[in-house]
């Protein structure tokens, strides 16, 4: 009789959108997370029978989630992350594993007119947000009963250089068509998840938001500062600026399609339309080269899936 073995499994509550306000007086601040569940363990029984007694059911995960974020707070998708995942392990037994996956969405604070303050009575307004037009704040933390791995990230920030970027000397075969060009516009979505070397074993965790823009800006202000000949070059060097500059990340990968503008064919109407001159442009939306590597310590293990960016 052919016996079937259960494969890696997991279940959980995905996408809870949580928006948490805090009071400070009449100034509030404002948490809006996407927080996915995701659980494992000694799962065999309910694949195999249909016996739940090792089910923790979804809608308690998604409770936990929301009483989690009403009694501790949020001071950052990372920390909430790290007390869930401890929690669904530590105290289930049946549960061996857990991975709280986190989109965080900005907001900033709107700001009004003095007359606007006035009418509604109050010195400030300090209640009213826009959503920020940036991008997307990622976590993911995995615990196993043992050590805690926290991956840090963001996603869709679209980031564009005027010049000082070139493309030639590449490999040609006679399907090769496109032109080399020594002064190009280089753009790019970035994605990019960076895995901290703390595991949960020292208390002193690190400070997640601090990190967070550490590594956000560096890596913004290497895209800037490279003067480029590849977008593989771009990405190593903004890999290479935030390991050298954040000394909590041992690992970065990038996923960065090349989002190409293509100078307009402006002859048939005898316009010149160089880059020097300030040239139009016209930006292809797809197809997209998709340009994607990670960057370690020397030492370091290669621990960020591939696919977790990755088409």
């Amino acid at each position: 009789m052919t016996r079937f073995v259960l494969g890696q499994n997991q279940y959980g509550k995905a996408e809870n959108r949580v928006v948490k306000i805090t009071r400070d007086g009449d100034t509030h601040h404002i948490k809006d997370l996407n927080v996915s569940v995701a659980l494992s363990g000694d799962m065999e029984e309910v694949h195999r029978s249909g016996s739940n007694a090792n089910v923790l059911p979804t809608d308690t995960t998604k409770n936990t989630v929301f009483a989690f974020a009403k009694e501790h707070g949020i001071q950052s998708a990372e920390d909430l992350g790290v007390k869930l995942a401890r929690h669904f392990v530590d105290n289930n037994e049946p549960i061996h594993r857990a991975r709280i996956r986190i989109e965080e969405y900005g907001w900033e604070r709107i700001e009004t007119s003095q007359s606007g303050a006035r009418f509604v009575g109050s010195d400030e307004i300090a209640h009213s947000f826009v959503r920020k037009g940036q991008e997307t704040r990622v976590a993911e933390i995995t615990y196993d009963g043992h050590g805690i791995q926290v991956l840090s990230g963001f996603k869709d920030l679209t980031v564009l250089n005027s010049t000082n970027s070139e493309f030639f000397g590449y490999l040609k075969d006679k399907y090769t068509t496109l032109t080399e060009d020594y002064d190009r516009i280089l753009a790019t979505t970035v994605s990019t998840w960076w895995r901290h070397n703390w595991d949960g074993v020292d208390s002193h965790a690190p400070d997640w938001d601090r990190s967070y823009n550490g590594v956000r800006k560096h890596a913004l202000q290497a895209f800037a500062e490279t003067y480029s000949y590849s977008l593989q070059q771009t990405l190593f060097e903004m890999g290479v600026r935030v390991l050298n500059s954040r000394d909590e990340v041992d690992e970065i990968r990038f996923s960065m399609p090349n989002k190409h503008h293509f100078r307009s064919d402006l002859s048939p109407f005898g316009i010149d339309n160089e880059a020097k001159d300030g040239a139009v442009y016209y930006a292809a939306d797809r197809p997209y080269g998709l340009i994607e590597a990670t960057i370690l310590r020397d030492g370091a293990e290669q621990l960020i899936p591939v696919d977790m960016t990755n088409l």
